[in-house]
């Protein structure tokens, strides 16, 4: 047996085979979320560029707490009101 293992490895390093190391892989499963996801705590308004405009708390069934983003307008605020009720019609 010593003399047959011998010959395999002299084999292999001399012919230069692609004899390699084989690693062993153990398969991990991993749940799909981490995490259950929540709903959203609150709400957050966003102007036509993306951009967001105000964050809102929610409080019971209604919003409450909201604050303005900087530099932005009162105007702006109620044109992302506007949308997002327009979007909630669709």
């Amino acid at each position: 047996m010593g003399t047959l293992f011998a010959f395999i490895v002299l084999a292999s390093v001399t012919n230069a085979s692609p004899v390699s190391a084989v690693k062993a892989v153990s398969p991990v499963s991993q749940p799909v979320f981490l995490a259950v996801p929540k709903p959203p705590e609150g709400l957050t308004l966003y102007n036509t560029n993306g951009e967001v405009v105000a964050r809102c708390g929610k409080k019971d069934d209604s919003f409450a707490n909201c604050k303005m983003e900087p530099g932005v307008t009162l105007d702006d605020l109620m044109n992302a009101w506007v949308h997002a009720y327009q979007d909630m019609q669709k």
